[in-house]
């Protein structure tokens, strides 16, 4: 059941220079005291998403350091899926209705991917959101003493989790050696049995979308898609998901073009291949744009080949945009703010460690507050490019990918019992 993905090869003395050389000592270090131990990590996609796009980077630059990394992907039916988005619905906030038999299909997979993993003598593996988690209760019941530690990364705001889900859930996570969330309030009452740990997310400064791109290549990406870069552009990144708000990202650029001569709104989306509703809500968001000729589209299925679109849009936005009701972390802000670009982003979850009201762009609660934000962006370039060189700051000293790779370490060193 479980698909091994093989994310290449990274190597730690290319991200020397942007790093510092402390940070790259310590790294070398921590790694040292842990030389050939095994590391899984499980998820749910391969493709689309943040845990994805982590797991690209993080898994080879473990191995490089000197540890054997390795990534599997969960395998479920088109059924278990939409249960586990409404288990994600559930555990942001959404009331909705469970039934036994949604719970027995959730533990049903889990128990077919547990057994393929079976015995397979990882010192380490890290399982990722809710849709594996219950795989550790599996093993446990038929091999209970074995000797690898296992650990939960939570990456969903949990804050108003719908209370009878988590309950649920939360008997199968007690079963784990270590609990990592974003943030203090994910956490929602604690949990009894793993040791819990605050680790916000990270984004890979050296990938084909976060490096600089020549102009030329960008102005192309533009043309391709009939944007014109001689006008005002706003682009919010994300998949096609209530919690971000793709609808409300329409009106806000409806009621700022009334201000804005010539404004453009773009919008750009992977399809995650764990997320069935993603495509209905796709579809919600053509009949709210209708045929505006300036509100451009770019999906993995429409015009989004690779990485470099997605670089070019965001470097290329007057402002990046991020209008999410919830909100684990938002790795799509962090690219942004990389990218020297000032930001607007709802007040909600991890953005709230990204966006620095007044220094790094703004957070903003409803359709309104967005508008006199861009507006003001907009009017004030000089200021823009401050919060831009601010924002681009402050992802280089917290949310880069060999901070990440540094926690990683220093847990596994602390449950290995390391100094």
């Amino acid at each position: 059941m479980l698909t091994i993905v093989a994310p290449g090869q990274k190597r730690l003395d290319d991200y020397r220079e942007v790093m510092g050389e402390e940070a790259y000592q310590e790294i070398k270090d921590l790694a040292g005291q842990l030389a050939g131990k095994r590391v899984l990590h499980v998820n749910a996609t391969a493709n689309g998403g943040g845990v994805a796009e982590i797991l690209k980077a993080l898994v080879p630059l473990t191995n490089n350091v000197g540890l054997q990394a390795d990534w599997a992907v969960m395998k479920g039916s088109q059924e278990f899926f939409q249960v586990t988005k409404a288990m994600h619905n559930s555990l942001q906030g959404t009331a909705g209705h469970w039934t036994r038999e949604m719970w027995d299909l959730w533990r049903h997979h889990n128990e077919l991917n547990a057994e393929e993993l079976g015995t397979a003598g990882y010192d380490f593996v890290v399982i990722h959101d809710p849709q594996p988690a219950a795989m550790l209760s599996f093993l446990k019941r038929k091999n209970p003493t074995s000797n690898g530690r296992w650990v939960w990364r939570c990456h969903i705001d949990l804050t108003d989790a719908q209370m009878d889900v988590w309950e649920t859930l939360r008997p199968f996570v007690e079963l784990y050696d270590y609990a990592i969330f974003t943030l203090p309030e994910f956490a929602n009452g604690g949990l009894d049995g793993p040791e819990v740990a605050y680790i916000p997310p990270a984004i890979d400064p050296l990938t084909p979308k976060n490096s600089p791109l020549a102009q030329g290549a960008m102005d192309r990406v533009l043309a391709d898609n009939g944007i014109d870069p001689g006008r005002p552009m706003i682009a919010q990144i994300s998949r096609f998901d209530p919690w971000k708000d793709p609808l409300g990202v329409i009106d806000v650029y409806r009621e700022a073009k009334k201000t804005v001569t010539g404004l453009q709104l773009v919008m750009v989306a992977a399809m995650a291949g764990d997320d069935p509703e993603g495509w209905v809500y796709y579809e919600k968001v053509l009949r709210r744009a209708g045929e505006d000729p300036d509100i451009h589209f770019l999906t993995d299925h429409h015009g989004l080949g690779n990485d470099i679109p997605v670089n070019a849009i965001q470097t290329k936005a007057d402002v990046v945009i991020q209008k999410s009701i919830r909100e684990g972390f938002g790795l799509t802000v962090t690219e942004a703010l990389w990218k020297s670009r000032p930001v607007v982003a709802g007040n909600a979850g991890g953005i709230r460690l990204q966006v620095l009201p007044g220094e790094t762009g703004f957070l903003a609660s409803g359709t309104q507050e967005f508008v006199q934000h861009i507006l003001y962006i907009l009017a004030h370039r000089d200021e823009a490019q401050k919060m831009g060189k601010a924002g681009k700051e402050h992802v280089r000293r917290n949310f880069l990918i060999t901070r990440l790779l540094r926690d990683y370490l220093r847990m596994f060193n602390r449950l290995s019992g390391n100094a």
